[in-house]
């Protein structure tokens, strides 16, 4: 038995979940542009991963304020970081959004949407880097 969900190729796209209409073949059936879907989970991947981030980060300067570290050099220095990573990811955002433009209206190249993820890997790598930073610092004054 397999695992795989109970999805059949005659569904509605809707139910099947895949991005964008689907076309008709030659004969009739249905034809599924797999690329779109590819590019559909991706973005939903990035977008469920800034969510994450976005709470790990709210979780960080919620603990600093609560512990009252902000009012030390280093934890005003760890409230700038994790204040430029919440910066960073307003930015991811803004990327994720573009990057649904181009990808609903087909109208960017594969090139810019790629430059997009990259920017995007790189804002949200720095991010994760920096409330790495903070979990260390709040852990030590525990």
């Amino acid at each position: 038995m397999t695992t795989a969900p109970p999805w059949t190729y005659h569904l509605a796209p809707k139910e099947r979940g895949t991005a964008g209409p689907s076309r008709r073949g030659s004969r009739g059936f249905r034809v599924i542009d797999l690329a779109r879907v590819r590019e559909a989970r991706r973005l939903c991947d990035y977008q469920c991963r800034l969510r994450a981030v976005l709470e790990t980060n709210r979780r960080a300067l919620g603990r600093l304020f609560q512990s009252g570290l902000i009012f030390s050099r280093q934890g005003s220095r760890l409230g700038r970081d994790l204040l430029l990573a919440h910066q960073h990811l307003l930015k991811v955002s803004d990327l994720l959004s573009r990057l649904g433009d181009v990808a609903a209206g087909s109208n960017g190249s594969p090139c810019e949407a790629e430059e997009l993820y990259a920017q995007v890997q790189t804002l949200l790598s720095r991010t994760t880097e920096l409330t790495a930073r903070s979990d260390v610092l709040l852990a030590r004054q525990r």
